[in-house]
């Protein structure tokens, strides 16, 4: 079984580590050509709630090997997929070229990415699994677990159902890492993770402050209940069944009219977001970075949709633009950007 680990920022090098502690040998594919020259010669060293360190990925006694795209010499039967969803175009045709017959894209991203590339690909070579964890790419040839590691899960689903052949040996993999859950109604827990990341990783790119200072500051506290409000009206709308969030909170128990019901949740939400406080937005490093970011993906994908189902998604527009002016250097990332919030 031909394993690789495509996108190897945070989340690759944590999973690719992991898969490695357990003892597969998955190969780490990037294009940051120091970060893979680091694994290559050093392995990958792995902290913050977690601590080690794996041998060098440089294909030798039966180890994956660090590679570049352009360095790819065989076919793989399943292909981990952590790009950012920008790469999408360009990466669909790489990953059509080194896909083994039989083979399936597990793919790993943000937002809702399954559609769009099983166009490309096939429904077939495609299956969907949702992180929830964090993590974070302090140095070259390091990553950090944001999260709890007892807190770490999967959710992973097929977007044609779960008979696809490949899912049983996809989910025994995953399981050597954390609990994986899988489910039927998967585009429903998407969307059940996709505004989670709409109001923690979108006001976390525009504020600069991690999800548990979101959760525990009063007026961020609110955008973030805005923002998940509209989400599940859009989705309502859409007749798109979210399914529980975190699997344990029903989206109608995270909808509120009455200002009581808005008091209620926001006391609750520090204490729902405890094991992932230390996650600050992939996001946010990107703008840090001068990078372009996946808004479009995350709160762009809410704003879509409500536009198509006439649903007004002020606090998700808002985070957009403001994401967009950051990128071309309008803005700069920072708490005073909330004045301008509905």
């Amino acid at each position: 079984m031909e394993i690789a680990v495509y996108g190897t920022g945070a989340m690759g090098t944590v999973l690719g580590a992991f898969l490695c502690r357990a003892g597969y040998a998955p190969d780490l594919i990037s294009r940051d050509q120091a970060h893979i020259t680091a694994l290559k010669t050093a392995g990958a060293k792995i902290g913050g709630t977690v601590s080690f360190s794996t041998p060098p990925f440089d294909g030798r006694e039966g180890r994956g090997r660090a590679l570049l795209p352009t360095e790819i010499s065989k076919k793989y039967d399943i292909i981990f997929l952590l790009t950012k969803q920008t790469d999408n175009a360009v990466t669909a045709e790489t990953l059509n070229n080194v896909l083994a017959p039989g083979g399936v894209v597990c793919i790993m991203q943000n937002g809702i990415p399954e559609p769009a590339l099983a166009a490309i690909l096939g429904e077939d070579k495609v299956l969907g699994c949702i992180c929830i964890w964090g993590a974070d790419k302090p140095a070259i040839g390091m990553a950090e677990l944001t999260s709890r590691a007892g807190s770490m899960r999967f959710v992973l689903g097929g977007i044609g159902g779960n008979s696809h052949p490949m899912l049983p040996t996809v989910q025994e993999i995953l399981e050597k890492v954390c609990p994986v859950t899988v489910k039927e109604n998967f585009i429903g827990a998407r969307w059940s993770k996709l505004l989670i990341n709409a109001a923690f990783s979108g006001l976390s790119a525009v504020t600069g402050y991690s999800f548990g200072a979101i959760a525990a500051d009063h007026c961020l506290g609110n955008y973030a209940l805005h923002i998940i409000k509209e989400c599940i009206e859009v989705c309502r709308a859409a007749g798109i069944a979210i399914e529980p969030v975190q699997g344990k909170f029903p989206a109608r128990f995270l909808y509120f009219k009455s200002p009581l019901k808005k008091f209620i949740l926001s006391r609750i939400m520090p204490l729902a977001m405890r094991s992932h406080h230390a996650i600050k937005s992939g996001m946010l490093h990107d703008l840090e970075r001068g990078r372009t970011s996946e808004i479009e993906a995350i709160n762009g994908e809410v704003c879509r949709t409500g536009r198509k189902y006439n649903v007004p998604t002020p606090y998700n527009d808002r985070i957009v633009a403001m994401v967009h002016a950051i990128e071309r250097g309008e803005r700069k990332c920072g708490p005073h950007n909330l004045k301008d919030f509905p």
